[in-house]
């Protein structure tokens, strides 16, 4: 399979060119969405190897992922990787993420913190998984282990299939709706997610868990 990489980036200068280089080391071709940086993020990726489409202004991460499939589908690509542009998702990982889908028995493979590695997560943010885990669960019928892990690999098949609407955080739940509704074959795999000092300053507030379910509730 021919695979890309599709990383969303907003002010991601300080981390942008070590993702991308050490993505480009598995020898992985990268797409970076610059979601209306403020900074160099975009030149930095592009200067680091990495195909870049910049939106003029930020408009969500979800936005973002919309606007890489839309990329990924007008090109040749048979598979599509999502990674996080702030270094907490290892990227020799990424092949043990994409094997469901090599051996055709899947056609997304969504990636566990929970069946694999999580290292210092903050509490806080181990309670909003838990409780987003436990929503998803009772809306969708899904048997995950974890929910909101942007570390994910999806075939064509399965991309051709996704009608995103969400621009902002609760595309990440709406992914997991399109699955269940149409009825996606999919797969958890074990991966390693560190939280660093870095990737909690760049991460969301608690507060945004009431945005997402608004989002989800209110503007379908």
């Amino acid at each position: 399979m021919k695979i890309l990489v599709l990383i969303p980036a907003y002010n991601e200068s300080e981390k942008i060119v070590e993702v991308i280089r050490s993505v480009k080391a598995q020898s992985f071709e990268v797409l970076v969405v610059d979601d209306g940086s403020i900074d160099n993020t975009s030149d930095l990726a592009e200067q680091a190897g990495a195909k870049v489409l910049v939106h003029p202004i930020n408009r969500g991460q979800g936005a973002a992922i919309k606007t890489g499939l839309t990329y990924f589908l007008d090109t040749g690509y048979d598979g599509l990787v999502f990674f996080d542009a702030d270094g907490q998702m290892r990227p020799e990982e990424i092949s043990q993420v994409i094997e469901p889908l090599l051996l055709g028995k899947y056609e997304v493979a969504l990636g566990s913190r929970f069946l694999g590695q999580v290292r210092n997560i903050p509490w806080v943010k181990l309670v909003v998984l838990k409780l987003a885990l436990l929503f998803t669960r009772l809306t969708t019928g899904l048997k995950l282990t974890d929910v909101h892990n942007g570390f994910q690999a999806w075939s064509r098949e399965a991309i051709q299939k996704l009608n995103l609407t969400q621009d902002r955080q609760a595309y990440a739940s709406q992914v997991l709706h399109e699955i269940a509704d149409k009825k996606i074959k999919y797969i958890e795999t074990p991966v390693t997610i560190s939280y660093t000092s870095y990737s909690k300053k760049k991460g969301q507030s608690i507060f945004n868990a009431f945005n997402i379910l608004f989002d989800l509730l209110i503007k379908k």
